[in-house]
């Protein structure tokens, strides 16, 4: 390869020890011993682990197969696409993909590689130890799977057609478009499926309590902290992963639960795809999988050939031998919670009344009868068994005989960015839309769910696609957003309701009474108050939870996240036909200083603007003029009323809120009339997301008065800083007798300064007096002298606390050269050596009006 080529030398012999480690020696001999198809079963246990031991150094890894000639150039042109667009993670399943798909004697000298390159990754070496010390006791137990799975010859052909029409019925992913004009779009599997997070317990009502309360990266971090915790994450290949021929012979069930749009359903159409096409599960025959949405069509008794027979008619008369070996057999049911049927595993009068019984694969009996029977390994003992259902049905499956229990998590960390990566074509739109996403923490939190990042991608995919719409048109604020979001759930899910609004309203009042008493867990009783029947289009905006205590139903409901149960209230508040005085309300929700209304009332606030809401009208009618006055009035008079009061931090909060409320309102003239008369304003203290820097921003950049913003101890990181940058040169206000007035900008732990500091200093006239404790080092002081350069007027500059050395001395002295005004610069406490500061000090000899104090 032309790229190894330039490096010289044998990359792995050069950092190969001549002296083998003893436990390599152990996997050494493993390989050797190892046959084709071993080799393939002992990499499927260790595939997580492998992918993580080489994911740190992946670019190194891809560029030593692409040298020993195992990888070609174009494969490992894919690999360093791959992590260059989306990840290392994303990089390393790539390249582990690509070594399944090799040759096997390719597979083992790759193997070999990976023993070589051991010592330069410390998590590969911990691996291969585990894998030599385990793996003799692996192929023995393969070779005793091998020999009681052994397919007679005259299946083989059954088989195999049984695999060509899995792979054919399951390479292609359809799913609604709800937005566009096709009802229906088609993508081939593997370019859109995109890994799910799958632990292996189902977590309590307490545990997602927490996560509907976090929001943005703390949301995130929280799940992470989960993971590497109380939370074992899983793969889909170990829900049947029974080594011990013993345990093969007893059969499994499993029973995977995750919440509505989560991806259940997809994830066994992989599943299939995968064993159909010999990726996984090969100590199974036979696949047989089944949608309980199908078999609620039938409503007379049967038999399970029939059931097999009716959609896999290729059988024909050749069960009869599949019935042989149900050990090699996976049966999978999916969708329990919508099963019409009746099936209660804590029934024991099952196993008593012959009419429930099914004992035979010929014997004739309700569909709920062989489901049971196949769970409890009463039919077919030894098969196994795969159920997915939401939490709904979790009680149902209490008493079963289930050995694996597992969730689907979503998406966490990198896997959502992939899922963006995957859905578009052109990289640049995919990371636009992630960004624009990612910018947002309440749109970021919701993007665990792949159904919501499927609304993500057709609300936001058109305006940076489609050169025709307005670029105006891109929702901006959460309101908008999350406007689309309902407009989905309506489109898709709103035809079998009568009146769609008045059962909108119900749920909104529901989601308000929640907000008001702090409480985002529903029962059925409350369901009942406001006259809401579990159905579809309620399973849009609820989720049902596993309840743990000891009642009749264990199953509670709650909204996806708690800003869903804020925004429905919030609406229905909007909407009521009997609202009352909403001004008093609004009132008395801003004075809570608990914070429980905050994020209601600036969607009252975004649902005041005409451009937020137009697309709810189709189903909800036109927005009550007499209530968006009052509220515009209401968000005028609290702007008014805040703006001069920020001399405590409850001040600077309900400040901010209210600026969180100019912004969602979208109401530029609101915006100039009620901070048209304000000179000053100060969060000193106040830490300030991302969001908050947007809204900060939005609001200077609407008025010319502001003269003075003052952000110390904000705690200000990178992005926040990006957004503040293109509104920061408006805080300076020219006098009528030309005189620049001052304005301090104090940036208190921004983080990495550098290609930022520009967005601080666009305007010649502004003059930042403090720079200091931003983590500027010598680097960034070429950045800082290229910032200034535009701004000869500078006078004041402070630098102190920062992590300058004798390094930056050449570029300070090109910033005194560009600032012929300057007549302070202050570099206290940073690194410079003696004589460092004696050659600083003597930069202010031809300048008498300037003083430098280092």
């Amino acid at each position: 390869m032309a790229d190894g080529a330039d490096q010289g030398g044998d990359p792995v012999a050069s950092t190969t020890r001549t002296d083998e480690a003893p436990p390599m020696s152990s996997m050494t001999e493993l390989l050797e011993r190892c046959d084709d198809l071993q080799l393939l079963e002992l990499t499927n246990p260790y595939r997580q682990r492998l992918e993580e031991a080489i994911q740190d150094a992946v670019e190194n890894v891809v560029f030593v197969l692409a040298y020993e000639r195992y990888f070609s150039e174009q494969e490992y042109k894919r690999v360093i696409k791959r992590t260059k667009r989306g990840s290392r993670a994303a990089g390393s399943t790539l390249l582990l993909n690509l070594v399944t798909e090799k040759e096997p004697q390719v597979r083992k000298l790759i193997w070999k590689c990976f023993v070589k390159m051991h010592h330069l990754l410390p998590k590969l070496e911990e691996l291969l130890k585990a894998v030599g010390e385990e793996g003799s006791d692996l192929i023995e137990s393969f070779k005793a799977m091998k020999v009681s799975s052994e397919l007679p010859a005259h299946l083989k052909d059954v088989q195999q057609k049984h695999m060509d029409t899995l792979k054919a019925q399951t390479e292609i992913l359809s799913v609604n478009t709800i937005l566009m004009m096709e009802k229906v779009k088609v993508f081939q599997l593997l370019d859109r499926y995109a890994e799910l997070t799958i632990i292996s317990t189902v977590r309590d009502r307490t545990l997602v309590e927490h996560e509907l309360l976090a929001r943005g990266r703390d949301h995130e971090e929280w799940r992470e902290e989960c993971l590497r915790g109380e939370l074992e994450k899983i793969r889909t290949d170990q829900l049947f992963q029974n080594i011990s021929v013993s345990k093969s012979k007893s059969g499994s069930s499993s029973a995977v639960a995750g919440v509505a749009g989560i991806g259940k359903t997809t994830m066994v159409q992989k599943i299939v795809h995968d064993w159909a096409t010999g990726k996984i599960f090969q100590q199974f025959q036979f696949v047989f999988s089944f949608k309980f949405r199908d078999l609620n069509t039938i409503n007379c008794r049967v038999t399970l050939r029939e059931l097999i027979l009716d959609q896999y008619p290729h059988f024909e008369n050749m069960l009869g031998e599949v019935w042989k070996n149900p050990e090699g057999l996976l049966f999978i049911f999916d969708g329990l919670d919508e099963f019409k049927g009746r099936i209660d595993f804590a029934d024991s009068r099952r196993d008593t009344e012959p009419q429930h019984q099914c004992p035979d694969p010929e014997w004739w009996c309700e569909v709920s009868d062989i489901v049971y029977s196949l769970i409890q390994h009463k039919l077919l003992p030894g098969c196994s068994v795969l159920v997915t259902t939401r939490p709904t049905a979790l009680h149902l499956l209490k008493k079963a005989a289930i050995s694996v229990w597992a969730e689907i998590l979503g998406f966490v960390g990198e896997e959502r960015k992939e899922y963006f990566t995957r859905y578009f074509e052109d990289q640049t739109v995919a990371a636009a839309v992630f960004k624009h996403v990612k910018e947002n923490e309440i749109l970021y939190t919701m993007s665990y769910n792949p159904s919501y990042c499927w609304i993500l991608v057709l609300t936001l995919g058109p305006f940076f696609t489609q050169t025709h719409r307005d670029p105006q048109r891109v929702p901006k604020t959460i309101t908008q957003l999350y406007c689309y979001f309902i407009y989905n759930i309506l489109k898709n899910h709103g035809r079998e309701i009568e009146n769609l609004r008045e059962v909108l309203l119900r749920v909104g009042q529901m989601a308000f009474t929640g907000v008001a008493e702090k409480k985002i867990v529903f029962t059925d009783e409350d369901l009942i108050e406001y006259n809401l029947q579990p159905s579809q289009f309620l399973s849009g905006f609820l989720m049902e939870l596993l309840e743990r205590e000891d009642s009749v139903r264990s199953v509670v409901y709650t909204f996806p996240h708690i800003t869903i149960q804020e925004f429905v209230a919030a609406l229905a508040q909007f909407m009521s036909p009997n609202r009352g005085d909403i001004t008093t309300l609004l009132i008395e929700a801003h004075g809570m200083t608990d914070g429980r209304f905050e994020v209601f009332l600036r969607f009252v606030a975004g649902l005041s603007s005409p451009r937020s809401v137009w697309i709810l009208e189709e189903f909800l009618g036109k927005f009550p003029h007499q209530i968006i006055c009052r509220v515009i009035d209401w968000v005028k008079g609290e702007v008014k009323r805040r703006a001069g009061n920020t001399w405590s931090e409850a001040g600077k909060r309900s400040l901010l809120n209210t600026l969180h409320y100019l912004f969602e309102s979208q109401n530029p003239l609101l915006a100039q009339k009620t901070l048209g008369s304000v000179e000053s304003l100060s969060f000193h203290g106040l830490g300030l997301t991302p969001i908050d820097c947007a809204v900060l921003s939005h609001a200077i950049g609407l008025c010319n008065t502001i003269k003075h913003l003052n952000l110390m101890n904000c705690h200000i990181q990178c992005e926040g800083l990006q957004r503040l940058g293109p509104a920061l040169h408006k805080c300076q206000h020219l006098r009528d007798w030309g005189k620049s007035q001052m304005v301090i900008v104090s940036l208190i732990n921004t983080g990495d300064l550098h290609r930022l500091l520009s967005l601080c200093i666009p305007h010649p006239h502004s003059l930042i007096s403090r720079l200091n404790c931003v983590g500027l080092t010598d680097s960034g002081a070429e950045d800082l002298a290229s910032a200034l350069s535009t701004n000869p007027s500078l006078k004041d500059l402070d630098l102190t606390h920062n992590s300058l050395t004798d390094r930056s001395v050449p570029a300070l002295r090109n910033v005194l050269l560009t600032l012929p005004r300057l007549e302070l610069i202050e570099l206290t406490e940073n690194t410079f050596s003696p004589t460092g500061k004696k050659e600083l000090r003597s930069l202010q000899e031809p300048r008498p009006t300037l003083t430098v104090f280092v």
